[in-house]
C-alpha cells in the first residue's frame, strides 16, 4: 500500500474547530485595543458597546422590527435554558432530536422540568426526523443545525405561519450562515463563538411578539433562577434587550464581537457570510466525490450542514475493525493532522459515529479547506498503513 507524498501546500489557518471557531481572517489581538477595560458595563460607554452588538446583529440578520434581541449569560446553552425554563409548560411539547444537543434538551424538559405532555421525535445521526409528525398546536423545540451530526433542516417551509404553539430553535451553528425565516420562529438562540468566531460565555436570544406575550401571561410552576428571569411584575424586562444585561459580561468579548460584526458588514453582510460557508461545503463535497475512503455522515445533500461538516470513514479495513478500534483510528487521523499543524480539533464528537468534523463557517477561507483535503488523504493513508502492519 502506497502512502501519498506529503502535500506541499498547507492551510494558512489550521483552526477548523467546531467551537470555539476560527477568528475572522486577519484578526489580531489589536482588534481589542478600544475595549473599555476597568469600566462598568452599566456605564454609558459599556452600555453603548452592548447596544452596538444588538443593533449590528439585528441589521445583518434582518430581524423584524418587532422582534427583541438580547445578550444573555452562559453561551447558547444559557439562552436555550432561559427559553425552556421560562416558556414551557403552558401547553404540550413536541421536541426533536437527531444529535447530542437535541438529546440534551430532551433530558432537560423531561428530567429537570419534568414536563409530562412531551412527544419526542428522534432520528439517528446523519438523518432528520419526519418533520410532518410535528404538531404546531403544541410548543416545538429543535436544533436548526445539528453541530455534532452535520445535519440541518433544509428550510422553514415545514413550520406553518398560523401555529398556535411557540417554535423554539437552537440555531447556534446556523445563524449567520443559513437562512432563518424569522417570522416562522418565536425564540432563536446562538452564541458568539460559532459562525463569526467570537469569544465564549455569552449567548444571544431573539424573541417574537408571541414569545413576549407568553412571558407576560404565563407563570411557570417552578422557581426561576435569577439569570433566567425575563419579566418583572408580569412585564418584560426591556433593559435586557437594550444592552442592560442580566449579569456582568466580558467587555473584551463584547469588543471582539463588535469587531466580528464589523468584518461581516465589510465582506457583504449576511449574503456574503452564507456564500462563504456554502463555498466551504462545496469544496468538501468536491473532495468527498473523489475520495475513496470518506463520506458525509448526512447522506442526503439537502440536509448537509455548511458549517459543521461531519464525515465518516467507509474504507473496508476501517469497517472491519471493532467499534473501539474504529474510534481510535478516526482519532488517530485527527491527531496526525493536529501534530503536523494542518488541522486542529477535527475529531468526531464523542457521541457521534467515528469520523471527522470540519468547521466551515464564514470565518474559514475556502482556500484553507482546499489545502486541507490532500492532507486528509495523506493522514488516512498513514493510519491505514499502521493498522495493516498490525495484521
Amino acid at each position: 500500500m502506497t502512502v501519498p507524498a506529503r502535500p506541499d501546500v498547507r492551510p494558512l489557518n489550521p483552526n477548523f474547530s467546531s467551537g470555539p471557531c476560527a477568528k475572522r481572517p486577519g484578526w489580531t489581538v489589536n482588534a481589542l485595543a478600544g475595549t473599555p477595560v476597568g469600566r462598568s458595563h452599566r456605564a454609558r460607554i459599556g452600555k453603548s458597546r452592548l447596544a452596538e452588538v444588538l443593533t449590528r446583529s439585528r441589521a445583518i440578520l434582518g430581524l423584524p422590527d418587532d422582534y427583541r434581541i438580547g445578550i444573555v449569560p452562559a453561551s447558547d446553552t444559557g439562552a436555550v435554558e432561559m427559553a425552556l425554563w421560562s416558556l414551557l409548560g403552558e401547553r404540550g411539547l413536541d421536541i426533536l432530536a437527531w444529535e447530542s444537543f437535541g438529546e440534551g434538551w430532551i433530558t432537560d424538559v423531561t428530567k429537570q422540568l419534568r414536563l409530562t405532555d412531551v412527544r419526542t421525535i428522534r432520528a439517528d445521526y446523519g438523518r432528520l426526523p419526519d418533520l410532518s409528525q410535528v404538531d404546531f398546536d403544541r410548543d416545538v423545540v429543535f436544533t436548526w443545525n445539528g453541530t455534532t451530526s452535520g445535519v440541518r433542516v433544509p428550510d422553514g417551509d415545514w413550520i406553518p405561519d398560523d401555529r398556535k404553539g411557540l417554535v423554539i430553535a437552537d440555531a447556534t451553528s446556523a445563524v449567520f450562515a443559513m437562512d432563518i425565516p424569522w417570522h416562522k420562529t418565536d425564540v432563536v438562540t446562538w452564541s458568539w463563538q460559532k459562525v463569526l468566531g467570537g469569544e465564549g460565555a455569552h449567548g444571544m436570544l431573539v424573541l417574537s411578539p408571541r414569545a413576549v406575550a407568553r412571558l407576560e401571561s404565563y407563570k411557570p410552576a417552578w422557581p426561576l433562577p435569577k439569570i433566567f428571569r425575563m419579566t418583572k411584575g408580569g412585564k418584560l424586562i426591556e433593559g435586557i434587550f437594550e444592552g442592560d444585561t442580566i449579569n456582568t459580561p466580558s467587555m473584551l468579548a463584547v469588543e471582539d464581537q463588535i469587531d466580528a460584526l464589523r468584518w461581516a458588514e465589510e465582506v457583504g453582510g449576511f449574503p456574503a457570510l452564507k456564500a462563504r460557508s456554502e463555498a466551504n461545503l462545496a469544496a468538501v463535497s468536491s473532495w468527498v466525490e473523489r475520495a475513496s475512503w470518506a463520506a458525509f455522515l448526512a447522506e442526503d445533500p439537502k440536509i448537509r450542514s455548511c458549517t459543521s461538516m461531519c464525515l465518516v470513514i467507509k474504507a473496508p479495513f476501517f469497517l472491519a475493525l471493532p467499534a473501539e478500534d474504529r474510534a481510535a483510528a478516526a482519532r488517530r487521523i485527527a491527531s496526525l493532522l493536529d501534530k503536523e499543524g494542518i488541522a486542529h480539533d477535527i475529531a468526531f464528537y464523542r457521541d457521534a459515529p467515528p469520523g471527522l468534523r470540519i468547521w466551515g463557517g464564514a470565518t474559514i477561507e475556502t482556500s484553507d479547506i482546499e489545502a486541507l483535503t490532500p492532507w486528509l488523504d495523506w493522514a488516512f493513508a498513514q493510519v491505514e498503513q499502521e493498522y495493516a502492519a498490525r495484521v
